[in-house]
């Protein structure tokens, strides 16, 4: 008998399916095994065995599943990140940056490349759409397979705490991990700074001699990345001594000019976060073995990610920039980068939500940074999920600084919140609308429905335009 596929929705489950019960943060799918029977399912993979035991079927008993699924979806598809050259990034922010880039770079270079990123899945050149930031260990391997069967060279995924906690990403082979940086983020899942952390450095702690660990030491955890692992351990910094050294030059709305380690090179990119992520790509093409005039070429020629300091102008001037800033520490970095850009009395206007059904404790820090470091600031719905909008944005409020109360303003409605400031914009004034960055939907009570921050700033810059 034959195994058809590896399931953890009884939902899916067909004949000759093996079912992996999950015990999940809401639902614990042993309570499904007798309806994954029922469907097909030749064998069942659990942690407890069911009071009552099918004879057609086969029960297997283990420790975890999360990591048995993980394991067993390796080897069903052939242990396919052993036959490329896999890359993780990991960190709070810059994950999909520099996983995007590197697979900007290196098709460029001339290789057939992979991506496994929170925007999107790429073999090669076909795209599929992405659901989490790091899929289930099975669409993993999966799309690991089709890159291998498609001659692919390297692959770069983003490794989410998420993922990492959940075992996604055990029975995979990791040429080489990158650490971004690590901030307030996901304690609503898990709980702690420490724990967080500790999930992140998990991952490097599992590497193996022969890959490498390239993290930026200028952050206060990345020295705590290098702790326990065997593989080889490298650094990158603005502003301490390191392997990899870069320094700004020059910052513009039309880019940046570094210095990486002695020379100089203009890029596309914006702001210190960016000269960051940019840095971490050419340590990372390096240590893969690609010539560094080759790598400081191509780096030049590398276009922003989708919801990344991604920016259009409309005919009198007025800059909209559209970020995927989620994090205080995020919002921060965007708000100073464009606060050192502007010149003159140029206003900049933000526009900010918080997501629901997430870390509270980060809302009226958001609140506070916006409302701090821009001229004007409108409060407005992100993607809600299950919670009231109104008491995300009251909740966001008490971070509002006495001084800083007249700037503000409360839109519940996203689109209107878009609509005001590019009325309240003046010709040079810049409008950030962040926190969603390249989302082309908005989760309302569970429902999602069409909503692209780009295309709403569009078309107000246009209805202005006939105006």
């Amino acid at each position: 008998m034959y195994v058809n596929q590896l399931i953890f929705d009884s939902r899916n489950v067909k004949k000759n399916d093996v079912f992996i019960a999950l015990k999940g943060v809401s639902v614990d799918g042993h309570v499904y095994i007798e309806k994954a029977i029922s469907l097909g399912a030749i064998a069942i993979i659990c942690e407890d065995f069911p009071s009552e035991k099918k004879e057609n079927c086969t029960y297997i008993k283990v420790a975890d599943s999360q990591t048995a699924l993980a394991i067993m979806a390796a080897n069903f598809y052939g242990d396919p990140s052993s036959k490329l050259i896999l890359v993780g990034v990991t960190g709070t922010n810059g994950k999909t940056t520099v996983a995007s880039l590197l697979y900007q770079l290196f098709k460029k270079a001339g290789y057939k490349v992979g991506l496994l990123s929170t925007v999107k899945i790429l073999v090669d050149e076909t795209e599929f759409n992405a659901t989490h930031t790091t899929p289930d260990s099975v669409s993993i391997n999966y799309y690991l397979e089709k890159m291998v069967n498609d001659k692919v060279n390297y692959c770069f995924m983003e490794v989410s705490s998420h993922g990492i906690h959940q075992k996604r990403t055990e029975g995979l082979s990791f040429a080489g991990g990158i650490f971004t940086n690590l901030t307030h983020d996901h304690l609503d899942y898990h709980k702690t700074f420490a724990a967080y952390r500790d999930v992140k450095k998990s991952f490097f702690d599992s590497l193996p001699k022969t890959s490498f660990v390239l993290t930026n030491i200028d952050d206060k955890n990345g020295q705590v990345m290098l702790q326990n692992t065997q593989a080889i351990k490298k650094t990158y910094a603005l502003k301490t001594l390191a392997d990899y050294k870069a320094k700004i030059v020059e910052k513009q709305f039309s880019g940046t000019l570094m210095n990486i380690n002695g020379t100089e090179v203009w890029t596309k990119l914006i702001g210190e976060f960016n000269a960051y992520n940019l840095l971490a790509i050419a340590a990372t093409a390096e240590l893969l073995g690609l010539e560094k005039l080759e790598i400081l070429k191509i780096l030049s020629q590398l276009d922003s990610v989708s919801g990344r300091f991604q920016y259009i102008a409309s005919e009198n001037q007025v800059i909209a920039i559209i970020d995927y800033a989620h994090t205080p520490e995020a919002l921060k970095n965007v708000l100073e980068t464009i606060n050192e850009i502007r010149t003159g009395n140029k206003k900049v206007i933000t526009v900010v939500g918080c997501g629901g059904d997430r870390d509270v404790t980060k809302r009226p820090k958001m609140a506070h940074i916006s409302s701090q470091l821009s001229s004007q600031v409108i409060f407005t719905s992100d993607n809600p999920r299950s919670e009231n909008p109104q008491t995300i944005i009251d909740e966001m409020e008490v971070g509002v600084s006495p001084e800083n109360y007249k700037k503000t303003l409360s839109v519940l409605d996203r689109k209107q919140a878009i609509k005001i400031a590019c009325k309240f914009a003046e010709q040079g004034d810049i409008i950030l609308i962040a926190g969603k960055g390249h989302e082309n939907y908005q989760e309302v009570n569970g429902v999602r429905s069409h909503f692209d921050d780009l295309e709403e700033v569009t078309n107000c810059f246009n209805q202005l335009k006939k105006n």
